[in-house]
């Protein structure tokens, strides 16, 4: 799991892929089923952790770095975003209280550097080249352009934020060993800290939900202190920074609607859309103020229960208290003095592009996941990406897996099961004629003993008569018994391969050429003559070691049923192809035929089963064929359609030198 800002509780984690689905940079990839931040793609927006329903995402904590560094260096200091009356709705008076409890020596006000900024917002704007100005305080933002528009990097204002601002102003005036914590909605701002641009600024990052774990760990309810108001310096515009076009409003630049040379732009979604516009030149406006939330007071970290509306009049309304006793020329004083603090900073390219797949590779993809066609784009967005075609991208970026797909898992779980209830089918077919094999190994070895000393005294009488000149009749009789005892033998013999008890002689054999020797006798057989017969080699070089006598019978068994189940229909054919498929040979005897019925499937190998007339045949020729398939290490299947006829299917590895057989 990625150790990032923003990581994945790996148990909690469902494959919802809620968190991808809001991804704005793809920095999201699903990895063994769990949902993998990529630290070097992510733009720290905190999307992902506001959507997660699982709280499978974490947040890097700075709480111990608050409590066991910071806190117990005696000068520490706590500046907060001019949000927190947003998260705090009922007691945003006595926050200040709560913190210095904790142990902040000073409480200050992040919306100075706002109010420290803002001049310098003004020359921007005044600004006479061409290129259009994005505003920098938001990094999500900025982190967005440096990776993934490195292009527009030079539109971004070079100013620092006002959590920077105000963190370097404290350092001057309080001296350098001063360590500040900014407590915010921001999860970004976690990053930015840690920017080397403005590194030293800020010592640690607290979000406001983190602010309330330290209240309960410490037992403090802030309900239960006094009103304190905020060290100085205090804001004054500034205030207004964490709301829509705070930013122009503290800058004092016009926000009228119908001001062309301004564009306001909160929200993950146009966000992304300016960028594109401003990427593709298609802007002509001289600033935009952007902020990747509905302002600061809807941050993925804001922790509140509050709605948008209500929490955007908290802010106001703390702003209202407060402008009423502000001292403006203590203020202006304030910002005079700070003239000397470098507000400034360089910003860079980052690429985290990855390269466009060519429309092959996409096809390709698209195929895997069983969508040959526009139609069978489905574009439900289950999988976290808005169309399935970019979510093939994404796998090819290496960024999303195949199964991610929805209608694909489907597909593949109803195949899985498929096969599964196929090879349970197999399994018990495969346990019941094991038994039977096991009980006719024992009963042909022990009818094997009787049938010889029947068939040694038959032979010693029959040759007594006809020496002595004896009985005809008699000797008949004992030429009878010793055909009918031969006749057993035979049986048993069948069942003993049927047993998988016979040994194989191995040679080189050609199933084509034995095939085709085979159709050549049944078609000289007067019952076949109107049958048609298509042999077709569909691969080169088809030999394989095998028993040439066993494999003869299997494949004459196979197409003498294949005749025999043509005897009503109008369509007789038997096509028999033979192909190779990576160490196997494989071998189709296809008939159209009057078919199975479903319910003999499972039996058609089981010795004596047959549903051909009396004296047709014994039931042991497809039994027989199945051990010597196994005694090859085979497998033979059926698939047959009633009314349309039978195919059955031989695999056959082509070399049995590595195979586990009983060989002479």
């Amino acid at each position: 799991m990625s150790h990032g800002i923003v990581s994945t509780i790996g148990q909690r984690c469902k494959r919802c892929y809620s968190c991808i689905r809001e991804c704005p940079a793809r920095a999201i990839r699903v990895v063994d089923g769990q949902a993998v931040v990529i630290e070097e793609r992510c733009i720290v927006c905190g999307h992902c952790v506001k959507v997660c329903s699982q709280n499978a995402k974490k947040i890097l904590n700075d709480i111990d770095k608050v409590l066991t560094e910071i806190i117990p260096n005696g000068k520490a200091v706590a500046i907060l975003a001019p949000s927190f009356p947003s998260s705090f709705p009922l007691n945003y008076s006595k926050v200040a209280s709560g913190l210095k409890r904790i142990g902040f020596h000073l409480v200050m006000e992040a919306a100075f550097g706002a109010d420290l900024v803002s001049d310098l917002y003004t020359k921007y704007f005044d600004h006479t080249d061409e290129r259009t100005i994005i505003s920098s305080p938001c990094p999500a933002v900025y982190n967005l352009i440096e990776k993934y528009y490195p292009e527009i990097v030079p539109n971004l204002a070079r100013i620092v934020s006002p959590m920077i601002a105000m963190g370097r102003y404290v350092k001057k005036n309080f001296g350098d060993d001063t360590k500040i914590v900014f407590i915010g909605p921001c999860v970004a701002k976690k990053s930015e800290y840690m920017d080397d641009e403005v590194i030293g600024a800020i010592d640690a990052v607290l979000t406001f939900k983190e602010l309330k774990e330290i209240f309960e760990t410490l037992h403090i309810d802030i309900s239960e202190l006094m009103e304190t108001e905020l060290d100085a310096p205090h804001a004054y515009m500034g205030k207004s920074f964490p709301l829509t076009g705070g930013l122009l409003k503290t800058a004092n630049i016009s926000s009228d609607i119908l001001h062309k040379e301004i564009i306001v732009v909160e929200g993950k979604n146009r966000v992304l859309e300016i960028m594109d516009e401003i990427h593709n030149g298609n802007l002509k406006s001289k600033f935009i103020d952007i902020l990747f939330c509905e302002g600061c007071i809807n941050g993925p970290a804001i922790d509140s229960d509050l709605n948008f509306y209500s929490r955007r009049e908290k802010v106001i309304g703390f702003i209202n208290d407060n402008i009423n006793t502000f001292d403006k020329n203590v203020w202006k004083s304030n910002l005079y003095n700070s003239r000397e603090i470098n507000l400034t900073r360089e910003f860079h390219s980052k690429s985290q592009r990855r390269p466009m797949p060519s429309e092959e590779d996409i096809k390709a993809i698209l195929a895997n996941t069983n969508k040959h066609s526009k139609t069978d784009e489905l574009n439900c967005g289950s999988c976290g990406y808005p169309t399935c075609r970019e979510y093939a991208i994404a796998i090819a970026k290496d960024l999303a897996e195949e199964d991610m797909c929805l209608p694909f898992l489907i597909d593949k779980l109803e195949l899985a099961y498929q096969e599964l209830k196929e090879t349970q089918d197999q399994l018990h077919s495969a346990e019941k004629l094991a038994s039977i094999g096991q009980l006719a190994a024992g009963v042909a070895h022990e009818i094997n003993n009787p049938l010889g000393s029947i068939m040694l005294y038959a032979s010693m009488l029959r040759r007594k008569i006809e020496k002595d000149a004896g009985d005809q009749q008699s000797s008949e009789d004992l030429r009878l018994i010793m055909d009918e005892a031969t006749r057993c033998k035979n049986i048993v013999s069948n069942l003993l391969n049927f047993a998988r008890q016979g040994k194989i002689k191995i040679s080189n054999v050609d199933p084509a050429e034995m095939i085709s020797t085979i159709i050549k006798t049944l078609k000289a057989n007067p019952d076949f003559f109107k049958i048609s017969f298509a042999l077709n080699e569909l691969s080169d070089e088809l030999k394989i070691e095998g028993d040439a006598d066993q494999l003869k019978q299997v494949f004459l068994n196979l197409l003498v049923n294949a005749c025999e189940a043509l005897e009503y229909s109008e369509i007789k054919l038997i096509t028999v192809n033979i192909q190779k498929n990576n160490e196997h040979l494989l071998v189709d005897i296809i008939d159209t035929g009057s078919g199975i019925p479903e319910d003999n499937l499972n039996k058609i190998f089981t010795p004596f089963f047959t549903t051909k007339k009396i004296g047709k045949g014994t039931g042991l020729g497809l039994a027989i064929t199945y051990g010597i398939i196994k005694m090859h290490k085979g497998d033979i299947k059926v698939r047959s359609v009633l009314g349309k006829g039978t195919t059955f299917t031989i695999k056959l590895p082509k070399s049995l030198q590595t195979q586990n057989v009983n060989m002479n």
